[in-house]
């Protein structure tokens, strides 16, 4: 989504007042200023052809990595290329939503097949359109949450801190008590969980911010015996070898959909999905797309329990979500399907197998030890001997971007698209930087 600054002077300065702003530049204020590009500095009368050749010698002076070691939420995986051939049809890029919706039975389609597929990832009973981000829908769960005497909401603080971010807003934005649950060894503090008769739900992530799996089951457990709901933020592929968040007794399953067949980009656009228990159905924010049959007793799709969203109840909605991200839905749709349950769940392995033999290896050199000792997916923390940033650049020399710098250590991530040799060769430097 772009942002709109009106041309005209009058326009703009109303709109900058409106929000308490004196220029335009303090509208990206959160920006940091060593990647803002105020001018390009070109020469004055070039012509198409040279300033286009201008611009790609300055593009050309971004670092290209070939081999990746960090995840932390954005993942590069395997992409069919049935996925972008599907993508690139011109029918499913220039439609945005299904406002008409009769007449948009393609897309119904591909949505209603996303909602299929995230149903049977979650082995929960209903899935919405999608949602705009993985933080957005872990945010929007809150709202599902709530009750008129529980008002409260707890999040582990092993969760991305990103989403801890924006749930921490969407609370603070509707007056809810947000409490964030204490870690230990990496993993939520089980002893620590107190929810009460006034909390309204637990939310976790799994596997969480350090790559290591959860004890879901048991926090859903004390989620449900003190009368609140479970919510789990799941990675999507781990799912076709972990437990399902149904399977945990999660109320309600978030999370990003990236590793689902969209590229790294550049950091988006991602996509958001969110499922849940047939009784929180009437609580879903958005839209959902269900299968029907026409006067002629065909198959066709409609658009359902749209009473929810804002352009309808405007005020009293629960959500002001009214849209989806439709052509990243169908990209993981398209993902889902190429693979299937036994190509997802080989990809899964390979991450799987892999990470652990890097951790093995990292683990074993001097300074890099594992953080934490509990079982984790394909993202693992070790301790760093040093500065991380002199490990990192040392790294980048050889054109590894290598896992992603925390306090305590570095985070990395190992996926299938990474090699033994690769890994050998990580393993060689980091033990030559040690």
């Amino acid at each position: 989504m772009g942002s709109y600054i009106p041309n005209n002077p009058s326009e703009r300065d109303r709109m900058l007042e409106t929000l308490g702003l004196k220029t335009a530049d303090e509208l990206y204020a959160q920006i940091p200023d060593e990647i803002k590009v105020k001018k390009l500095h070109l020469p004055g009368g070039l012509s198409e052809l040279e300033v286009s050749r201008q611009i790609r010698r300055m593009a050309d002076r971004n670092i290209r990595f070939k081999t990746i070691f960090r995840g932390a939420g954005a993942y590069r995986h395997y992409i069919p290329a049935i996925v972008k051939s599907i993508t690139a049809k011109e029918e499913f890029v220039t439609a945005y939503t299904p406002y008409q919706a009769e007449i948009s039975q393609g897309i119904l389609q591909a949505i209603f097949e996303f909602q299929t597929a995230i149903c049977r990832l979650t082995a929960l009973d209903v899935a919405n359109a999608s949602m705009y981000d993985g933080a957005s829908a872990a945010a929007e769960s809150v709202t599902m949450c709530l009750e008129r005497r529980r008002t409260k909401m707890i999040i582990s603080a092993t969760v991305d801190p990103m989403t801890l971010r924006t749930v921490r807003t969407y609370c603070h934005g509707k007056g809810v008590s947000l409490a964030v649950a204490p870690a230990r060894d990496g993993v939520t503090d089980l002893e620590a969980l107190a929810p009460d008769d006034t909390t309204a739900g637990i939310y976790i992530q799994q596997p969480n911010y350090y790559g290591l799996i959860e004890d879901a089951a048991a926090i859903g457990k004390k989620a449900h015996a003190a009368g609140a709901k479970f919510v789990t933020g799941v990675n999507p592929l781990s799912l076709a070898i972990l437990k399902t968040p149904a399977e945990n007794g999660a109320d309600i399953a978030t999370g990003e959909a990236q590793p689902l067949g969209l590229p790294l980009s550049f950091g988006g656009p991602y996509l958001g999905f969110m499922a849940c228990t047939e009784a929180l159905m009437r609580r879903l924010p958005g839209r959902i797309a269900g299968e029907t049959a026409d006067v002629d007793g065909r198959r066709a799709f409609v658009l359902t329990l749209q009473a929810r969203e804002q352009h309808i109840r405007r005020e009293k909605a629960p959500s002001n979500i009214c849209s989806n991200q439709a052509l990243c839905a169908l990209a993981a749709t398209a993902y889902m399907a190429a693979l299937g349950p036994a190509g997802m769940r080989r990809a899964a392995t390979q991450c799987l197998s892999k990470a652990h033999y890097a951790a093995a290896a990292i683990s074993e050199i001097p300074g890099f030890a594992l953080r934490y000792p509990g079982a984790f997916f394909h993202e693992f923390m070790t301790g760093c001997p040093g500065d991380a940033a002199a490990v990192m650049a040392a790294l980048e020399k050889e054109g590894i971007l290598g896992g992603y710098p925390l306090e305590g250590g570095i985070l990395w991530c190992v996926t299938e698209m990474n090699t033994k040799e690769e890994i050998d060769h990580l393993v060689k430097i980091l033990r030559e930087t040690a």
